[in-house]
């Protein structure tokens, strides 16, 4: 009898072979999708590996086909509340799509030659990058080497890739229009000191907005995109109150800083003194505590049109560079 501290030998196909009464190619071909075997075969195949406790080991039947199911997703700031939610709704809509995901970290201080070098060992069956800071290297080595590669939000790299994006443009001036139908005439743009290439659109196309119309605008840049930064700019604000009748903060986690510092520390009314619209619709922008008024880029429709240009890149390689552009909404809440 087997000690219970004795490990247990690891089932492999030839176990199930032996088992089943079968070749090791049989096993093969019944854990394949698609591939020829009887249905007498299967049922045999199956049993055995039920009875054995044996998993196909998918990493190692990828590496050694040169085709797998796994899609590298490449994310940075996975502290900020959209990122999360977007790599969340990536990974489920993966799933439901026959693919396993596999997350790596693209922060400013990554390894790329590592990172490229995980996503061909895996040999992936494609890459989407949904962050700016990754160097466009990533896009230019999977291109090199055959991988689909579909981007989010992120700046054209110079290399022919597929793209998807919200209509940032088209969010900046929405921001404008809205605070300007509800009478604000001093405006500020709060917004990071180094933006990404998404909020210096959504920022642009609001700057041109108040010079098209001649509104005075106080451009308040203060630290990164994250609630800290937010609180920080408060004070900026707060120190020019009598100019600033409405503010577009371009993202809503800096958002909710900028408005716990207005409210908490100054003593500012925003609702009343002052109105906030922020950009993204995170959960918490929508908590009473908030209930921030804000334009929404939808993660659900940004990831399924992602995962869309990248299975048609996997089936038709030859097809020239696709680009979608997502809508946005305006949700109008307190603020």
């Amino acid at each position: 009898m087997m000690d219970a501290d004795t490990p247990r030998k690891k089932v492999n196909s030839h176990d199930v072979a032996e088992r089943a009464g079968v070749s090791r190619s049989a096993v093969s071909r019944t854990f394949t999708d698609g591939a020829s075997v009887s249905e007498e075969t299967r049922s045999k195949v199956m049993k055995a590996a039920m009875e054995l406790g044996y998993r196909v080991n998918a990493l190692a039947r990828s590496l050694h086909t040169q085709r797998s199911d796994l899609v590298g997703l490449v994310a940075a700031d996975m502290d900020n509340p959209f990122r999360a939610e977007q790599i969340d709704c990536l990974s489920k809509l993966l799933r439901e799509r026959g693919f396993k995901p596999i997350l790596l970290r693209g922060e400013a201080t990554a390894n790329v030659s590592e990172m490229i070098g995980a996503l061909l060992q895996y040999s992936v069956a494609g890459v989407i990058v949904t962050s700016d800071t990754p160097p466009e290297q990533i896009c230019v080595e999977c291109q090199r080497h055959g991988v689909p590669l579909v981007t989010i939000n992120k700046q054209d790299p110079g290399a022919p890739v597929d793209r998807v994006q919200c209509d940032f443009e088209h969010g900046g001036r929405m921001a404008f229009d809205h605070l300007h139908s509800i009478g604000c005439r001093q405006l500020a743009l709060v917004l990071p000191q180094k933006p990404s290439y998404t909020i210096a659109g959504r920022a642009g196309t609001f700057e041109d907005r108040c010079r098209e119309q001649e509104i005075p605008l106080q451009r308040i840049a203060c630290g990164l995109q994250d609630y800290e930064s937010g609180l920080a700019a408060a004070n900026l604000v707060a120190a020019k109150s009598n100019e600033i009748d409405g503010i577009f903060c371009v993202a809503d986690y800096m958002a909710l800083g900028l408005l716990d510092g207005l409210r908490h520390e100054h003593g500012i009314n925003v609702s009343g003194d002052m109105r906030l619209i922020g950009f993204d619709d995170i959960p918490q922008a929508g908590w009473k505590a908030y209930s921030l008024t804000t334009i929404r880029q939808s993660r659900e429709e940004l990831a399924r049109n992602a995962i869309d240009l990248l299975i048609k890149r996997i089936e038709t390689p030859e097809l020239p560079p696709q680009k979608h552009i997502c809508s946005l909404d305006l949700c109008l809440r307190s603020t």
